[in-house]
């Protein structure tokens, strides 16, 4: 034993070795020889691939191999196995699994000695990754920007973290169920039994019980239906609900803004508290006192806690990485992502659909690992405009298998107001003047009937029910509201 230990002495100061600990990987070796389930301990998170010493992580897949067969795994049933390896000769042999034994004082830290060996592979895989970040940034190759060995960089980074993570396993019922009990009474105080994010939005809070944590949350709708524009109310409303209420409701909330700039999504929010229309601001056509109305708009939106991300073309590895970060540092509670389909995957493929199955359980899992509600706004396919019934269907998401299939609710933005102002009546050749003005009459009295109205249609929802739930919507203001509050009331 003493002579592969002295693999680590470094008495060489020109070159500094690798982090590693023989005489702790020899410790559980051996105590896992003398008690086989102590290997229960750090079989979960423990790989033979993290022993510095290889012959070490044979002899540790000997013994999980051997355990699970139902098999003793001694040094008596081990030693033909490594009778004839190299590496242990010099120490020798077979033999050497009986010092392993014989030198154990007790096996009652086994799973302390599983996560020092395990820190210390962290530690040497940090090295190579370093070394690898260097070596890549030496090359000049035309096909890999600086800013896609950034994002390379960050999911190894994000990968080591992961690998690091020692929490999981099974939840004692009592402990799920003291949850459950808790978000009963969570819902039972808040008005409008709201046990997530509130949107801000009664009678959609009352259909979901508010943006649930760990939930992916898919938005949908053809384009100028106004899903940035509900996607950014639900944003505003979470942010000042948490604002408002010292961090009791709502959420600081993340905005992953891949079409639009932080400027034009700032602009609208401006233009909703503000109650000034966003085309005025856009075209400069503002009144002396509107910008009093600034004023007193940017004292409500001055401490907000919405932080806008504009950055094109981002990775779903990018998207993780900036949403744990901001969570470190500012307890982040909720992700809005505009759009899906704007994102792109790790490494790029011909396969958009294998590409979107990579971002849709992406986002699933930052939402898990993060514990907060991801909201992500997704296209939908042309053919709903080749339907006379226009109200948008699961089979019209892009790529609808991965979507479909990942998210816990998908909710689709529909106002017929939009469809019909489109398809005013015309004169029919052979219709006569009171077959089209009743036609003409019915389409005006549709039209009054939907005027400033819109539907949020809950079309798949793991723990609750689907349906559509009506809103307001006003368009100068790009907002979205009750619909028994008029924009004047607010």
């Amino acid at each position: 034993m003493s002579e592969i230990a002295n693999i680590s002495d470094g008495s060489d100061p020109s070159y500094r070795i690798s982090p590693n600990n023989i005489e702790i990987e020899q410790a559980l070796l051996g105590a896992l020889l003398i008690n086989n389930r102590a290997l229960e301990k750090v079989s979960e998170f423990l790989k033979s691939e993290h022993f510095y010493v290889a012959s070490h992580g044979r002899i540790y897949d000997a013994i999980i191999k051997m355990v699970e067969r139902g098999q003793d795994a001694s040094p008596a049933t081990l030693k033909h196995y490594f009778s004839k390896d190299e590496d242990l000769d010099a120490v020798g042999g077979g033999d050497y699994l009986t010092d392993l034994a014989a030198n154990v004082i007790s096996t009652v830290n086994v799973e302390d000695y599983g996560k020092t060996v395990h820190e210390l592979h962290l530690r040497r895989s940090l090295i190579d990754l370093g070394e690898e970040i260097v070596n890549d940034a030496y090359e000049h190759d035309l096909d890999v920007s600086p800013s896609r060995q950034i994002e390379k960089a960050e999911k190894q980074l994000f990968d080591l973290a992961t690998l690091g993570d020692f929490k999981g396993g099974f939840i004692p019922f009592h402990t799920s169920l003291t949850t459950a009990i808790s978000l009963a009474e969570t819902a039972f105080k808040n008005v409008g039994s709201v046990t997530g994010v509130t949107t801000g939005l009664t009678d959609l809070d009352k259909k979901l019980g508010g943006l649930q944590k760990s939930d992916l949350l898919i938005l949908a709708g053809r384009p100028s239906m106004g899903k940035t524009a509900l996607a950014t109310n639900i944003a505003y409303n979470a942010a000042k609900a948490y604002s408002d209420t010292d961090g009791q409701s709502g959420a600081v909330v993340g905005f992953f803004s891949l079409e639009m700039s932080a400027d034009q999504l700032a602009a609208r929010i401006l233009a909703d508290v503000a109650e000034v229309p966003s085309d005025q601001i856009r075209r400069g056509e503002v009144k002396d006192t509107d910008f009093h109305k600034f004023v007193e708009a940017s004292n409500v939106l001055a401490n907000l806690p919405l932080f806008i991300d504009d950055t094109p073309a981002l990775t779903i590895g990018a998207v993780r990485t900036r949403a744990r970060r901001l969570q470190r540092t500012e307890n982040l509670g909720m992700v809005v992502i505009d759009y899906l389909q704007l994102l792109q995957g790790s490494m790029p493929t011909a396969n958009r659909v294998n590409e979107v199955s990579e971002i849709t359980r992406g986002l699933k899992a930052l939402a898990k690992e993060l514990a907060i509600p991801v909201l992500a706004l997704s296209q939908l396919s042309r053919q709903v405009e080749n339907r006379d019934n226009k109200r948008p269907q699961l089979s019209d998401l892009r790529e609808s298998g991965s979507i479909e299939q990942d998210a816990d609710a998908v909710m689709f933005v529909y106002r017929e107001e939009y469809y019909l102002e489109r398809d005013e009546p015309g004169r029919k050749p052979e219709e006569n003047d009171d077959k089209f003005n009743q036609r003409y009459s019915e389409w005006q009295q549709r039209l009054q009937e939907v005027h400033g109205t819109a539907e949020c249609i809950i079309g798949k929802q793991r723990h609750g029910p689907i349906g559509p739930v009506r809103m307001a919507f006003y368009g100068p203001f790009t907002r979205f509201s009750d619909l028994a509050i008029s924009h004047d009331d607010r």
